[in-house]
This record gives C-alpha cells, structure tokens and sequence, in this order.
C-alpha cells in the first residue's frame, strides 16, 4: 500500500496554490498536486513548493479518467480537495463550453475516481476518507439588500460559470446520498490576496494604477462584494477538511461587505502612500460599460461554520488590501511570468468589444 496523501486538484491556481503552502507547511502528509497548467494555473505560483519533499506534482487534467485511476491507485489519498475549475465569469461569457467541461464533466470525472477508490478502502478508512469540493457564493445568483444566503437556499446562478458550478455542487450532493461518498461543500465569498491572476478586479486595479493605467469600473460601481482574504479562506477548508459533518454544506465569508468602487478607491490611496505620483491614483477611474446580467450583491451567512466549527475570518479587508498591494509591487516578476503571452489586460465578456475592465 502506497503512503497515505491528501490529493488537491488546481494547486498550481491562486487559492489552490495556497492551501497546498499552508497544508505543506502545517501537515505531514504528502500533497498530491494535480493541475492542468491551463492560462491560470502556472508553476511560477507555487515555485516555493516545487522541490518539498512532500509536494508531488502531477500536470493532467480532472477529465482524464485513466490518469485519475492511476493517481489514486499510485498515492492512496485519504481526502481531495477539488479546486480545478474555469473561474472567472468574463471568460465564461465569451466561452461556456470550457467551463462545463472542467466544472461539470471534471468534477463528474473526479467524483467516479474518489468512488472507486473510496468503495475499495476498509470500513476504518472509508470512515475518515474526505472529498471537499470547493465552491462559490455565485450560484445563489443576486442577494437582495441587507439578505445573507444561508446553506441550503435554493440556487440561482445567473452566469455559465455560476450555472457550472451550481452543476457540480449538484453532483457532489448526489454522490454523498447516492453512493455515501463523504462530501463535503463550501461555498465561499470573493477571495483576494498574493498569487491572484491579474484579470481579477483587485490585481488589474493594482497593476493600472501602479502603472498609470486608466481605472475601468463596471456600470457605475456600486455592486457589492464580500471580500475574503485567500489565507483566511484556506484556513477555513481545513477546519471543514478536518472537523466537517460528511453531507453538509458550509458557507465561508469575510465579513467586508464593500462596493467595487470602495475597493478600487481603497487601492488607489495604497498605491497613492506606497509609490507616489505627480497625481491621485483615483483620477484614473473610468466607469465603462457593464457585464451582461452582472449580479449586484453576493453575501454568506456564515454563523454556521462560525459555531459549529468556530472559525472566523482574521484579516480585515484594509489589512489584506495593503498586504495584497504590498506583495505585487515586490513581485512584479511573478505578474509578469504568468500574463507573458497568455493574456494581454484586454476585456472579455461583451463578445468582442474590446473596453478594458474586469471583476
């Protein structure tokens, strides 16, 4: 029997890239990193881990169900932590079909390989056997104003990536009650932080500014977002990883409820104090068109893993907006090792036009 390991699919991404640190350097189990190395995923992300004696590193694709039987056979995991997954909304506009095959047909693929592996372990270790499939706030869809979705409200996903994703937690669901897979669910806020690819609102924001680059906010700027620092994140699906209700669902949030415009104006003053220029970085905003069917607020209810599990976010969004900026002006480097060639700051998701903003 090979050694036992936790098996985390998209560990080359952002906030897979981060658990597989924080995992390595607080575990003792060897860490399976399965990732395809799509526009994303880049080893420039976790170059620190590359030589851990732990970290086994795996490039292939959640759809290959015959490298699945191999990993799984070869590494013996005794939980997965599913990451892979097409995220960002613009693409999935100008490209749904992408999305429901990694999302949907990736975690369906990943999903019969955990079965089949889970269905030949002995009763002790079908009982502490793990699949986490990591998920976000999205598939609710809009909250009205002043509402928080709580687990189990019904899902209305107005994007293809939230519709992908609602497909999958579907699946995940199925699999638990079906088979008695041992799932487990998160759905989590907006992460930021370190590592985050730069079609994201807050590594644009910061790279246009630094740069003096306009500032393009959708619409006029007000939609609103829990933000969630990626450590804070990470730390939360391990409590689940490790104290969760096999079945249950858990949702993870920040607690800092602020409109897009507030965090672009957030970064501009950090930009201002850290690189100054002959002008404030805010005279850079430019509110441009909005995104098709844009939802305007996400927000989690997330008491229940509050009490149950007693965690609780510890970086505020001003802490983690500094530390954030604080990072990409130190590594510059890695920015633009992951952007070379593969994507250029233009704008997607308005089928062709080419208005340069992003969320």
């Amino acid at each position: 029997m090979p050694p036992q390991s936790i098996l985390v699919t998209g560990g080359a991404g952002f906030i897979g890239g981060h658990f597989l640190r924080m995992t390595l350097a607080e575990d003792s189990l060897e860490v399976v990193n399965l990732d395809k190395l799509t526009y994303a995923g880049h080893q420039a992300t976790i170059e620190d881990c590359l030589q851990h004696p732990r970290h086994k590193f795996v490039q292939g694709d959640v759809c290959d169900g015959s490298l699945l039987a191999e990993v799984f056979q070869k590494f013996n995991p005794v939980a997965i932590v599913h990451f892979a997954a097409e995220s960002h909304v613009d693409r999935s506009i100008d490209g749904p079909a992408a999305f429901v095959q990694t999302n949907v047909v990736g975690t369906l693929s990943l999903l019969e390989a955990a079965r089949m592996h889970w269905s030949g372990l002995n009763t002790s270790e079908q009982k502490v056997f793990r699949f986490l499939h990591v998920s976000t706030d999205e598939v609710y869809g809009s909250a009205e104003k002043g509402q928080a979705f709580q687990e189990g409200d019904v899902y209305c996903p107005t994007s293809p990536y939230a519709a992908s994703k609602a497909s999958a937690d579907h699946l995940v669901s199925a699999f638990g009650k079906t088979y008695g897979l041992p799932v487990l669910t998160t759905h989590c806020t907006n992460n930021y932080g370190p590592y985050q690819f730069p079609e994201k609102l807050i590594p644009l924001m910061i790279h246009n500014a630094v740069v003096g680059q306009p500032l393009p906010v959708y619409g006029n700027g007000q939609q609103v977002r829990d933000w969630l620092y990626v450590e804070d994140h990470c730390r939360a699906l391990q409590t689940v990883l490790q104290s969760g209700e096999p079945g249950s669902t858990y949702h993870i949030a920040g607690d800092s409820l602020r409109t897009n415009l507030e965090i672009v104006e957030m970064i501009c003053d950090i930009v201002d104090e850290l690189v100054p220029s002959g002008s404030p970085r805010r005279s850079l905003i430019q509110f441009v068109e909005d995104r098709p069917a844009h939802d305007n607020r996400y927000a989690l209810d997330a008491s229940k893993l509050q009490g149950e599990l007693n965690w609780y976010p510890e970086i505020s969004v001003e802490q983690g907006l500094l530390k954030t900026v604080q990072w990409y002006l130190e590594n510059r480097t890695w920015a633009a090792t992951v952007t070379d060639g593969r994507y250029g700051f233009e704008r997607l998701g308005l089928a062709g036009q080419t208005v340069e903003a992003y969320e």
